[in-house]
């Protein structure tokens, strides 16, 4: 005997209604063995200051063990808990970015430092779309290794066709103390540098301003163009939370501690003031942000679109 099975219209619904999910499952399980991609690193950031083309360019990346014997130096092991706890991030490691900017003015192509190595640095001017000698100015900001590191390739500089540019006061005190960045990358270019001074014109809308203490001649530099401002502020602030909110908190790699502190809360105020956005070379990438007063420091507010408004 032969029985047949009658399905109703409802069953029928709900036994296709399986059907979108059953793939789902399947195709999720496929996705899962295909072969991860790691982390993602984007190489470049671009945005524009009046005219200017300005782009942050991904030079490297470091992880690094007790940021507390790097920051806060003078903050207690429980201060510095309490500020890392409060911002969701540990206190036994840090991530680290290295940012140097390229700055296309209509007239000059400017880049401001150079990172950690020559292989580096030209693959992030190249990601950004301009070969190592479209480059007319290498500015340094100030003569630490990782900022230096890509100067130099092989026996010549990286970037041949640029102008490069340091402050005076810079260069005096490495060229007196010495050291590996100076010795290895600085000293072989020597006739090649100009040097400028505090207020001093790079080009139009490119001005030096000085910022001691993270070195002796450490500076930042304000972009102007059709009356939007910028400031590429080096190595003034390192951490967005442990140097702008706690800006008096002593960091282990600035030479004079009590001068670094003063020209952060200085510089600072003046961008929160006068809300003028900037690029921190070690800012979580890509690095561009606004600080705004808060209590005693600043909080950290990073750029989403205010600049591609015009």
């Amino acid at each position: 005997m032969t029985t047949e099975k009658h399905i109703s219209r409802r069953a029928a619904l709900a036994g296709a209604a399986t059907l979108p999910f059953a793939a789902a499952v399947a195709g999720t399980a496929s996705a899962q063995s295909a072969e991860q991609q790691g982390q993602q690193v984007p190489k470049v950031n671009r945005v524009m200051v009046g005219g200017f083309e300005v782009t942050a360019l991904m030079a490297g990346t470091a992880t690094r063990e007790d940021p507390h014997s790097i920051f806060g130096l003078n903050a207690s092991d429980e201060e510095f808990a309490a500020a890392s706890e409060a911002a969701l991030i540990p206190t036994d490691k840090a991530q680290f970015f290295f940012t140097p900017t390229l700055v296309n003015t209509g007239e000059a192509l400017i880049l401001f430092d150079t990172g950690l190595a020559p292989d580096a640095i030209i693959a992030a001017v190249e990601a950004a779309g301009y070969a190592p000698e479209d480059v007319t100015h290498v500015v340094i900001t100030h003569m630490h290794g990782d900022h230096v590191g890509g100067l130099t390739a092989g026996d010549g500089p990286t970037f041949a066709n640029a102008q490069h540019v340091t402050g005076q006061v810079e260069y005096d005190y490495w060229s007196e103390t010495g050291g590996d960045a100076f010795e290895n990358k600085i000293a072989p270019l020597s006739d090649a540098f100009e040097f400028i001074a505090d207020g001093d014109e790079l080009t139009s809308g490119v001005t030096a301003r000085m910022a001691p203490g993270h070195t002796p001649g450490h500076m930042c530099f304000m972009l102007e163009s059709d009356g939007q401002r910028l400031m590429l502020i080096a190595d003034l602030a390192n951490h967005y939370i442990w140097s702008l909110q706690h800006p008096d908190w002593e960091v282990s790699f600035d030479t004079d501690k009590a001068q670094a502190v003063e020209s952060r809360r200085e510089v600072l105020t003046m961008l929160a003031e006068e809300q003028i956005p900037f690029i921190g070379y070690h800012m979580p990438f890509p690095a561009i942000g606004y600080a705004v007063a808060d209590g005693d420091g600043f909080t950290y507010v990073p750029h989403s679109y205010q600049l591609m408004l015009g």
